[in-house]
């Protein structure tokens, strides 16, 4: 008896089959082909025969930088160093003398510097005297100061109770006779209300304007020159001789001394 030779053996085929519905289809195509709505018959997706296939998601491209955050960040960042540097820059200010102060101020005269007798002599004395400049900044006088609590004077005042006054400490200014009565006005609001401070006109002024303390000048030809207001703000009181020597209980007349009777008082006060 002859023997057939077996043929190739037959190796069944795996068909991987998600959930059936019998006839090896997934339910979904089932229910699409019947006209079901299954979740995948929603959304654009589940129009025109997509076969049930998931949208695709779109895919987020990164914008650009935002920058808001940052910008205030940096706002925050700049306030702070300006505070830290005014901080810094008032410290400094406010550890430097007025002398320093006075210094930069244009057009300033420092007489103390100069070390004149007839500007530094604080002696009292009754009667005219004789000063080397003009308005005076110091030297002998008379032994009782002018009212300077904001004294506006329409005339002038004798030289030696207002140089009594600036070794007090106070700032006497004064401006040249025949000034319009505006600008006459806008000087006088440096002045009344203020303790330590006295204006009156004064004959033959080479400048509109002159304001002084002991030992120190400033001329000028305009009565809204900021350096005045300067000027004030850093020597007032600052600048006496005599620290807390009194402005009030002064001489409140005006006009100029009669020649002195007597001999001389000396000392200070």
């Amino acid at each position: 008896m002859s023997m057939s030779t077996p043929g190739p053996e037959r190796v069944p085929q795996s068909v991987k089959v998600d959930k059936t519905s019998g006839q090896g289809k997934p339910p979904t195509a089932a229910k699409k082909a019947a006209g079901g709505k299954g979740p995948a018959g929603k959304g654009p997706a589940g129009k025109g025969g997509g076969k049930g296939r998931k949208p695709v998601a779109p895919v987020k491209v990164a914008g650009s930088r935002n920058w808001g955050p940052i910008a205030v960040a940096g706002v925050v960042v700049l306030i702070a160093v300006g505070i830290i540097g005014y901080g810094v820059f008032a410290a400094v200010q406010g550890s430097r003398s007025w002398e320093d102060k006075v210094s930069e101020i244009a057009g300033v005269t420092n007489y103390r510097e100069q070390k004149n007798p007839a500007i530094d002599a604080r002696d009292h004395k009754q009667g005219t005297q004789t000063y080397v400049t003009s308005p005076p900044v110091g030297g002998t006088h008379n032994s009782t100061w002018q009212n300077c609590m904001g004294d506006v004077y329409d005339q002038p005042i004798a030289n030696e109770h207002a140089v009594h006054s600036l070794e007090h400490g106070a700032v006497w200014i004064t401006y040249k006779q025949g000034l319009p009565a505006d600008q006459v006005a806008k000087l006088a609001e440096k002045v009344q209300g203020k303790e330590y401070m006295l204006m009156s006109p004064y004959a033959g002024l080479d400048k509109n304007v002159s304001v002084q303390v002991w030992g120190y000048q400033l001329k000028v030809d305009d009565v809204n020159d900021s350096r005045i207001d300067q000027f004030i703000q850093d020597t007032r009181l600052v600048a006496t001789m005599e620290p807390n020597a009194a402005c009030s209980s002064g001489n409140t007349t005006t006009g100029p001394l009669q020649a002195a009777a007597g001999g001389a008082t000396m000392g200070n006060g």
